[in-house]
């Protein structure tokens, strides 16, 4: 198994950002293996921007490792799906339970509307 296929959920991971040339951090919510495509990581986008309304701060007791060197948000309404290890540079940290839970909710009420 690679690096890649051990990632899960709660997992923040340096990642392509789908909407420009650099990389992000970015919040995996589900890590599913498909039987034809492999483990593709569903994930959330990250910022340091606080001009976001609908964010999630992440506070520093919000992570199982160490806290992202900035202060960062969660984005529940970006959406990106990483299918392979090239598109995850490293992984960065993860955040505890609860937390992963507030951002998988928000993002659900995103999908459901």
């Amino acid at each position: 198994m690679t690096a890649f296929e051990e990632l899960e959920r709660g997992d923040i991971v340096w990642g392509t950002d789908p909407l420009s040339d650099k990389g992000r951090p970015m919040l995996v919510l589900g890590a599913p293996r498909l039987s034809n495509h492999g483990v593709q990581l569903i994930t959330v986008l990250l910022s340091t921007k606080t001009y976001h309304e609908e964010s999630i701060t992440l506070r520093d007791d919000d992570y199982e490792g160490d806290p992202l060197g900035k202060r960062s948000h969660a984005l529940p309404w970006s959406i990106a799906t990483l299918n392979s290890a090239t598109e995850v540079e490293l992984r960065m940290t993860c955040l505890v339970d609860e937390r992963i839970e507030d951002v998988a909710a928000r993002t659900g009420g995103y999908i459901a509307s």
